[in-house]
């Protein structure tokens, strides 16, 4: 960790939320920039990333190191679902084995100097979350991600709590899913209503960094293996993922 300028959190309180998409677009989207970028993904029992990612590498053990699978020139990436059999395989843990497990991650995965490194955390507020939080140094802060709906946005207020319990700050939140663009008509249709995510930022007085739009395109980009912000930087739903991202970059300067 000493070798990693920034480190970003990116969290929710519950499941399906595209938290995990919002990882991986971010940390394609600073390497973009010319940033150094970690990728860590230590959601145990859920591991997204190599999917997400189209990585289906082993990491290797070199003596007391992890080397991580290299995405591009400038993305590293560390997920257990490199050192699983296969992506059929359930991790059957309990507490101190996932901690452990944490530890390892954030104390032997050899990075190198990363200007950024992006933790894909767990949904919920339990073991996995708590030492994350408390085995890194001084984390910069913690992206939050929620749906628009009040059903979400009731779990995902407990995540904003526990950052702030534990003195972790909050860098600002992104409403995913928030409408849908007819692709016949253009008209929007709030599928999952909107602006939930918006209204908890200003209820914790903390920032909004934008809404992200539902699109068939961002489902078709995560099943292939392909980055969203790869394929498509004109894409209003591209844009707006750009615009959501670009105050965590400013947050270094």
């Amino acid at each position: 960790m000493e070798n990693v300028r920034e480190k970003i959190l990116v969290m929710s309180g519950k499941g399906g939320v595209g938290k995990s998409t919002v990882a991986v677009n971010l940390a394609v989207w600073l390497s973009q920039q010319g940033k150094q970028v970690g990728l860590l993904d230590v959601d145990i029992h859920g591991p997204s990333v190599p999917k997400l990612l189209n990585l289906d590498k082993k990491a290797i053990k070199g003596g007391a190191v992890i080397e991580p699978v290299a995405y591009s020139d400038n993305l590293k990436v560390m997920s257990i679902g490199f050192l699983l059999p296969n992506e059929n395989n359930a991790v059957i843990w309990r507490g101190p084995m996932k901690h452990n497990l944490i530890k390892q991650f954030l104390t032997e995965v050899y990075w190198g100097p990363l200007d950024y490194l992006v933790i894909d955390c767990p949904p919920g507020t339990g073991d996995e979350l708590l030492s994350v939080v408390q085995l890194m140094e001084n984390p910069d802060g913690a992206v939050i991600v929620t749906t628009p709906q009040q059903i979400a946005v009731l779990d995902v207020k407990k995540c904003i709590t526990f950052c702030k319990q534990l003195n972790l700050p909050v860098l600002g939140v992104i409403e995913n899913m928030s409408g849908l663009v007819c692709p016949h008509c253009q008209n929007r249709i709030d599928v999952f209503k909107s602006g939930g995510g918006e209204q908890m930022a200003k209820e914790f007085d903390i920032p909004f960094l934008g809404s992200i739009p539902i699109d068939a395109a961002v489902v078709s980009s995560c099943d292939s293996g392909n980055p969203f912000l790869n394929s498509d930087n004109n894409n209003p739903t591209a844009q707006a993922l750009e615009s959501a991202f670009k105050p965590l970059l400013m947050n270094e300067e």
